[in-house]
């Protein structure tokens, strides 16, 4: 891991307002349960619940992680309140806060979300005992509109990154562009960037790299199982996961309003970013199907793989219509659960070769 900078605040979900952490003065950290550690969740945790969690839980019973100045939680979901409630007991001396997370993007919602991304800014100032500073003072507002800038440069270079490894003119592929999301989810959002500037183009021919296929669910951080994938004879042209392109808003700058207080600016983009299956659009209800739908259009795949953790009941209530939706077009679709280990989806390696195959 490199040598951070600013003090680490620890995160799960995607909906963290990360630009916000980083105007505070600290170093958004994912936390990835990624690894091989003992399986003591159990001790605490229910066994049937979310493996994301559990693997969360069991890094921080098994030491495995870094200095953290605090926890950011987001109540997004049953399985991450009962994470920040067994991280409390665990690591009973972390400074932790838990932000409610609306399930849909309306104006109402859009206004509850930035009075909690407004606690947390200044929760985040606290934390740093930079003198209590106000989220209303203008150096405050400086700093934010910074940052927000940041990410968006941030976005532009994931953008262009993204498109230069699907068009071959960089080497790795979807394990590639997998490590890229992992390093820009840990590191300081100035590392990432340098890194990503001095990236050098291949320059060779695009060629024939397997099956074109489209990859959506919750999380995917392992980007052996993208390499895995690509094994089986597929190409991974685009993909939507929390632990990737969903993380930075599918790679879509923020616009700032400066007529809008800046809050209310965050709270409107994240809540409008492509969304996972806990936060719906209550005028349609199947947007998640036709979401799914034009983006295995957009990259012309001929297959859509669907990754789903094992336990998480808002992505297995919404795979028969995201299936459906596919098969009115005449697009297979492979199904898999997993438990966040290599283990579980080489398990599935006949079912992938199969069904790239059968796409031929």
């Amino acid at each position: 891991m490199n040598d951070h900078q600013a003090p680490l605040i620890g995160y799960t979900c995607a909906y963290t307002p990360l630009a916000l952490i980083d105007a505070a003065g600290f170093t958004p950290y994912r936390i990835f349960p990624l690894g091989e550690w003992p399986d003591q969740a159990g001790r605490l945790l229910h066994d049937n619940l979310c493996p994301h969690i559990k693997r969360v839980l069991d890094r921080a019973l098994d030491h495995d992680l870094p200095e953290l100045a605090g926890m950011v939680f987001i109540n997004s979901c049953d399985a991450m309140r009962r994470l920040a409630d067994a991280w409390k007991q665990i690591r009973p001396e972390d400074k932790l806060i838990i932000l409610d997370l609306p399930p849909t993007a309306g104006e109402i919602n859009i206004s509850f979300y930035a009075d909690e991304v407004r606690w947390l800014w200044n929760t985040l100032n606290a934390w740093k005992d930079s003198g209590g500073e106000s989220w209303t003072d203008e150096p405050a507002v400086r700093k934010i509109e910074e940052s927000i800038k940041k990410y968006n440069d941030l976005s532009v270079l994931l953008a262009e990154t993204h498109d230069k490894i699907r068009q071959n003119k960089l080497r790795g592929g979807s394990p590639r562009m997998q490590e890229i999301y992992n390093l820009a989810s840990t590191n300081p959002i100035e590392h990432t960037i340098s890194h990503l500037k001095g990236l050098e183009d291949y320059g060779g021919a695009s060629k024939d790299t397997g099956v074109p296929v489209f990859v959506f669910g919750n999380m995917l951080a392992d980007p052996d199982v993208f390499s895995l994938f690509e094994e089986s004879g597929a190409a991974v042209q685009d993909s939507d996961f929390c632990t990737g392109s969903r993380l930075f808003h599918a790679m879509d700058p923020m616009y700032i309003e400066k007529s809008e207080d800046i809050f209310i600016n965050l709270s409107r983009h994240i809540l409008s970013h492509p969304p996972c299956a806990r936060t719906f659009n209550p005028s349609s209800p199947a947007k998640i199907a036709s979401d799914i739908l034009e983006k295995t259009r957009a990259c012309n795949a001929k297959g859509v793989i669907g990754h789903i953790m094992k336990f998480c009941d808002p992505y297995l209530a919404r795979i028969p219509m995201i299936r459906k939706a596919l098969q009115n077009e005449g697009i297979p679709m492979l199904v898999l659960e997993g438990d966040c280990t290599t283990r579980s989806i080489g398990q599935q390696k006949t079912r992938i070769e199969a069904f790239i195959e059968m796409l031929r």
